[in-house]
């Protein structure tokens, strides 16, 4: 049974950091292309980051490349999402996914999802 489960996310400071996991089973995330999505409220989801063999990683036109870093380790099935620097606008759920091969922006072409972890930044 394909799964991603999502962790990490909590209540920070802006300025602040945190790095959330997305750890896979059922299958092997290497061999995959994962992404970062985040949904706001009231807001449309919208891609972050995407890792993968074919792509390296691919940043999306909304994502400050400064401030969002992904990885991966494969050891551990793994995908990681540091976010450096927090701002207000940044509070959001989020998602990883996983699809084929190659990273695509568009939420709707990934196949398995996580249930999402709730980052929320504030004073």
């Amino acid at each position: 049974q394909v799964q991603l489960v999502e962790s990490g996310g909590g209540l920070v400071q802006p300025g602040g950091s945190l790095r959330l996991s997305c750890v896979a089973s059922g299958f092997t995330l290497d061999y995959h292309a994962i992404g970062w999505f985040r949904q706001a409220p009231g807001k449309e989801r919208e891609g972050v980051v995407c890792i993968s063999n074919s792509d390296g990683m691919s940043y999306y036109a909304d994502s400050p490349r400064g401030r969002f870093t992904i990885s991966r380790d494969n050891a551990k099935n793994t995908v990681y999402l540091q976010i450096n620097r927090l701002k207000p606008e940044d509070t959001a759920v989020y998602y990883c996914a996983a699809r084929g091969t190659r990273c695509r922006r568009d939420s709707r072409v990934y196949d398995s999802w996580g249930q999402g972890t709730q980052v929320t930044v504030s004073s």
